[in-house]
């Protein structure tokens, strides 16, 4: 009897053990899932008849990839909104600022602006100034003495001023054409050198820029205190500014300045202290960024520094063109540190009055002994 109630325990026991596994082979394969207790068995599901009305229905057609797309299809066709967890800071068990971001969307934005809007305006604009330079030349030629030369020179500028003056010069030079590879290179260089030699080519500009750039903002500093006490502005200088000298004058008399006319002071001002501190300020922000700030500050700057250096290229165009060959006798000064005396009555009166009257510490000089005259009228 009692052999008998064990044989039938041990039925009812296989069957009740065998229940879910039947039930679960009823079932579609679904992922892994924490093991219910034994003794609670899962229930049947009441829509065991589903699978067959998914599998009735008919297989999604696979994306067409784009003409010269190597892309499988399918595989490029992310659900929708994947990137919406993604921009939000997770966590990140490597250290440093912003390492638990995955996707920026802001660097989209500064991508498309810099490949845009930016270099397709800052390039035009670059080539209308010399274009504009280039006609101004050709119409009105070089801007001749109208007097003959006396001889006799006068300090323009002291060693002092002209070494700061050349090695910010030089150090503009450079960054001015490596800046130019940088931000037009793939549209001007890349073509005909080739992708290889320009990676080349952009990584050792981008080195010389890098190191090159606290050099000029040194210079910078130096030629703000050497050159501030003679560029602040007065009420002389907005009537050069009306007149521009006088360069379009029939009579070609130029507007009486001291050492420094309007026009100076405007690139004094405007291009060496507004648009020189912001290229220092955003190429320090560049050049350095284990300061610990962010991705986003770091594109600002960058946008910024690129506007300001566009800027300042294109008005330094003027600049240099006036000081080298637009001038008669302006190259002179900067280069041996001395002009002629005609050259100082004619384009700086006010100066050249105050170096007479002995007001100045500008010496006057004859070109043979090198000993100080008196100027002409004294």
């Amino acid at each position: 009897m009692k052999a008998s109630q064990a044989k039938l325990g041990a039925l009812l026991l296989g069957a009740f053990l065998y229940l879910p596994l039947g039930v679960g082979a009823q079932q579609p394969p679904a992922a892994p899932a924490a093991s219910p207790p034994a003794a609670s068995p899962a229930p049947a599901a009441p829509d065991a008849a589903k699978p067959a009305v998914e599998a009735a229905k008919p297989a999604p057609v696979a994306p067409t990839p784009a003409a010269g797309s190597t892309a499988v299809p399918g595989w490029n066709n992310p659900p929708q909104d994947w990137d919406r967890v993604d921009r939000k800071p997770q966590y990140a068990s490597v250290p440093g600022r912003e390492t638990n971001v995955l996707i920026q969307g802001s660097g989209h934005e500064w991508r498309k602006f810099r490949n845009g809007p930016l270099t397709q305006y800052g390039g035009w604009l670059m080539v209308i100034v010399l274009a504009a330079i280039a006609v101004f030349y050709l119409i009105k030629g070089k801007v001749r003495l109208q007097g003959p030369r006396t001889g006799r020179l006068i300090e323009r500028f002291n060693s002092i001023e002209r070494l700061s003056h050349w090695t910010m010069a030089i150090s503009f030079v450079v960054l001015a054409i490596s800046g130019i590879v940088i931000l037009f290179g793939k549209y001007i260089v890349m073509p005909w050198l080739g992708h290889a030699a320009f990676s080349t080519v952009t990584i050792a500009c981008k080195t010389v820029h890098n190191f090159v750039g606290p050099l000029f903002i040194f210079s910078l500093v130096v030629m703000f205190l050497l050159y501030v006490k003679d560029n602040w502005p007065n009420a002389g200088d907005i009537k050069w500014l009306v007149r521009l000298g006088g360069m379009f004058s029939k009579s070609h008399d130029e507007v009486p300045s001291g050492r420094f006319n309007g026009g100076e002071k405007a690139w004094f001002w405007g291009g060496l202290v507004f648009l020189g501190l912001a290229v220092s300020i955003t190429g320090l922000i560049l050049d350095f960024p284990n300061w610990n700030q962010g991705r986003e500050v770091m594109q600002q700057s960058n946008v910024i520094h690129a506007i300001a250096a566009i800027l300042f290229i294109s008005a330094s165009f003027a600049h240099i063109y006036l000081g080298t060959i637009g001038m008669e006798g302006a190259y002179e000064g900067m280069r041996h540190g001395f002009v002629d005396e005609t050259w100082a009555k004619e384009h700086h009166a006010l100066w050249y009055d105050e170096v007479k009257a002995g007001k100045r510490p500008e010496r006057i000089t004859g070109t043979a002994t090198g000993a100080a005259q008196p100027a002409v009228g004294d």
